[in-house]
């Protein structure tokens, strides 16, 4: 069981009739029309806490809003309305800033110019704005860092000047790789593998599972079509957001991934899970034991939200992890059956078993709108509409994952003894016995020796690590967050399996036989009430 704490959902809210919603509704109907439709009856303070959520996201949709939030002290959000030739001393400080929001974003974050400290969208001049990117850049390049604009909104008071959205990205040398953990999840036949093997190659699918060959690991994964069992893929952004997974864009070729970690300075890790009922178990411990940031379920537009997607969404709900979805294979589905599943998918999600705000991304204004509200709410769920074979709407889907911030922190971990969960053992020949799987506290090198167990006995063996590789690569360190596989010196394959930890010796680790639980059965709860809705 990993994790310390307990989840449970009230049966009073489960109980709830199901309201009768609409169809997903776009940014601009939102923010047109933010009251919700009539919901089932809850208390005054959840309707009042959620209602003041909805508007506080509403007023954020599109280019031309004229009020932000209020700026937060802590997080990865910078407003500034004006950077004009900063005193040395001035410049000195905003660098600081800047050092203390990339830390705050794990490596990226946002910059507002020409906004007030209470949300306000002034604007500059064109002269001020040129200023205010010019110091920006200066200290971005202080603070080894690249800056990439994302957009620009028109001021509240006079159209003429603009306010503008920069994303900050540290470069891979000094902050190391961004690494944003996405499961892939959803019903069997939904398109999962193949979105992720035309997102990762860059070439879309023919139609007969090219793309989702590049993703499967077993022969029988290959014959059948199916998934079953967990597999990783990774898709390299540059520090300006560019896709680094081709050698060149006129490239038919695929990078290797450790080229591709050289050249990137973000990384979204897709963590492909099996759709079918009989490997569910299998899915659940991707969900848990791989550490996702997000979720991404992807629907069949021609199947509809089957058992299945209610199973996966409702797992990813009760592990409180954000979620958003893609509806596949648009360009084979009539249009009465796209909409009839882009209305069951907003009555599954607006029910009261998931209260999420389902909202449907049609341009590149969506895209930075619900990413960063990604960052103050979980609310939200994003809903794209693609089609790998002929590639429409992939590229809100890459620009949103370039977006995306991540969600753990594990800077307090990192200062811990070394804890290391083992997920997969396997044998390479010239190498021995190799042991993969997450770090969950501390850092580890090369020949640094670890506790290995419980055993069937209960003991805990002294191991060496003899060599470590993470995304593939050879690397000399490892610390809490990252996934990594490590060579290990003198140990038979037999005696290590899934599930067991290798600890630093400091924390005197003892076998446990018997442990309290209390357990949240998903199947009478949150499942049947999603099935429930048809």
């Amino acid at each position: 069981v990993r994790g310390s704490h307990t989840q449970t959902m009230g049966a009073d809210v489960l109980e709830a009739p199901p309201a009768q919603e609409p169809g997903c509704q776009t940014m601009a109907d939102k923010a047109q029309d933010p009251v919700e439709h009539p919901s089932p009856p809850r208390s005054q303070d959840e309707d009042g806490a959620n209602a003041e959520e909805d508007m506080g996201m509403c007023g954020m949709f599109g280019d031309d809003v004229k009020q932000l939030p209020q700026e937060d002290d802590e997080g990865s959000c910078e407003y500034k309305l004006k950077l004009i030739h900063p005193s040395p001393e001035r410049f000195t400080h905003l660098v600081t800033q800047l050092h203390f929001r990339l830390r705050e974003g794990q490596g990226e974050c946002l910059y507002e110019i020409g906004v007030q400290d209470d949300g306000t969208v002034c604007g500059l001049t064109e002269s001020e704005l040129e200023a205010s990117l010019a110091t920006l850049s200066r200290m971005a390049e202080e603070a080894n860092a690249d800056t990439f604009e994302v957009r620009r909104r028109k001021g509240c008071d006079d159209p003429s000047r603009q306010a503008a959205e920069v994303l900050v990205r540290a470069r891979l040398m000094d902050s190391g790789m961004l690494d944003l953990r996405v499961a892939v999840a959803g019903n069997v036949d939904s398109g999962k593998s193949t979105l992720i093997g035309v997102m990762t190659t860059g070439h879309t699918d023919n139609g007969r599972g090219q793309a989702r060959s590049q993703v499967f690991k077993h022969r029988h994964e290959l014959e059948n079509g199916r998934t079953s069992s967990i597999s990783q893929e990774i898709l390299g952004f540059n520090a300006t957001g560019q896709v680094v997974n081709s050698a060149s864009a006129h490239s038919a070729r695929s990078l290797e991934w450790h080229e591709i970690t050289a050249r990137a300075s973000k990384i979204v890790t897709f963590i492909d899970l099996a759709g079918h009922e009989k490997y569910l178990k299998t899915t659940v411990f991707g969900l848990t034991g791989h550490l996702p940031d997000y979720v991404m379920v992807v629907v069949g537009a021609n199947m509809g939200v089957t058992r299945m997607t209610k199973e996966h969404l409702g797992i990813a709900l009760a592990l409180k992890l954000p979620c958003f979805v893609v509806v596949t294979k648009i360009d084979i589905c009539p249009e009465n059956i796209l909409e009839q599943t882009m209305k069951q998918l907003s009555k599954i999600l607006k029910s009261p078993a998931a209260k999420k705000f389902p909202t449907l991304i049609q341009n590149d204004s969506d895209v930075i709108d619900c990413s960063k509200q990604l960052q103050t709410s979980e609310r939200i769920v994003p809903i794209f509409q693609c089609s790998n074979v002929t590639g429409n709407g992939l590229d809100l889907v890459r620009k949103f994952l370039n977006l995306l911030p991540a969600r753990a922190q594990w800077e307090a971990q990192a200062a811990e003894p070394t804890e290391f969960y083992v997920d997969e053992t396997f044998f390479v020949t010239g190498v021995g016995t190799v042991a993969a799987g997450t770090m969950m506290a501390g850092s580890c090198r090369p020949n640094q020796t670890l506790l290995l167990g419980p055993d069937g006995n209960g003991k805990f063996v002294p191991v060496t690590i003899k060599t470590i590789q993470a995304k593939r690569t050879n690397v000399e360190s490892v610390s809490a967050g990252q996934s990594a596989s490590f060579g290990l010196k003198k140990i038979k394959r037999a005696s290590i399996r899934k599930g067991m930890v290798m600890v630093d010796p400091s924390l005197e680790p003892q076998a446990t036989w018997e442990f309290e639980a209390e357990i949240l059965v998903l199947q009478v709860t949150m499942i049947s009430f999603f099935n429930s809705l048809g």
